[in-house]
């Protein structure tokens, strides 16, 4: 008998659904199959792109929300999307270039940097160098790469009122369409599903998880989070690595 009636899970990936090594253990993945066998939708929402099928391939998922929530796809349907437009992304582009900051603009799995995005990670090839100054291509997240506080502070005073800015625990600062949110692109899967929000369960460890896990019914924290996501979360699980996101479910839910 469940102790809660709920009809999707969403996960974050980076801490949360993957161990500290990217991957996905294989009780972890049997967890998913009995969630989807019950009747529980199961979805990943991250900050990555198209690295996310890498780690987390969609088999075992019925939906994918990724760049902060930029877009969500329900199997290869897309159902939400908030792209920044370039002549809105250009100004804090060129601005982080002229700090000297690792930067770059992200569309389709395509990075339009000013780095060598490939070595930084090197699972990622797909990227032009360009000129911010001339780019011309509408972006689903632009991120940097911060060193200081005073690099997110500088991001922060020079974002256009239409974005807004999100600093992962390892020093990405993703910059967002203000309707690009996790939250947002959570409560547009409920929609298409009729799912109410107390019907949703949230996982999550980071900044950007926050708003998601305070939207759901339930929110769960893995016990490696920062604090601040903990707060947001009513529960708290065992850590990424110690597949405490599928342990709740089995005990919870399953």
């Amino acid at each position: 008998m469940m102790k809660y009636s709920i009809k999707l899970v969403i996960f974050d990936l980076d801490g949360t659904l993957l161990r500290t090594d990217k991957t996905i253990s294989e009780y972890t993945k049997t967890i998913l199959e009995k969630c989807r066998n019950s009747g529980i939708k199961t979805a990943y929402a991250t900050g990555r792109g198209g690295s996310a099928e890498r780690v987390a391939p969609s088999q075992f998922f019925d939906a994918r929300i990724s760049m902060n929530g930029a877009i969500a796809f329900v199997d290869d349907k897309l159902i939400y999307n908030r792209l920044i437009p370039y002549k809105i992304a250009r100004p804090i582009l060129v601005a982080c270039d002229i700090r000297g900051l690792k930067t770059a603009s992200e569309l389709s799995g395509m990075h339009y940097s000013n780095f060598s995005v490939s070595g930084e990670w090197a699972y990622i090839n797909s990227y032009k160098i360009v000129d911010f100054s001339q780019h011309e291509i509408d972006a689903e997240k632009l991120y940097a790469l911060v060193n200081s506080q005073e690099d997110v502070t500088f991001i922060e005073e020079n974002l256009p009122k239409e974005l807004y800015a999100s600093v992962s625990r390892d020093g990405m600062a993703m910059i967002m369409h203000r309707e690009a949110t996790k939250s947002k692109a959570v409560a547009a899967l409920a929609s298409f599903w009729n799912i109410t929000q107390p019907e949703i369960a949230a996982f999550g460890d980071d900044l950007n998880d926050i708003d998601m896990l305070s939207f759901a019914g339930i929110g769960v924290a893995t016990e490696n989070a920062l604090d601040e996501a903990k707060a947001a979360a009513d529960n708290i699980c065992l850590s990424n690595d110690e597949d405490g996101v599928a342990k709740w479910i089995e005990r919870n839910l399953l």
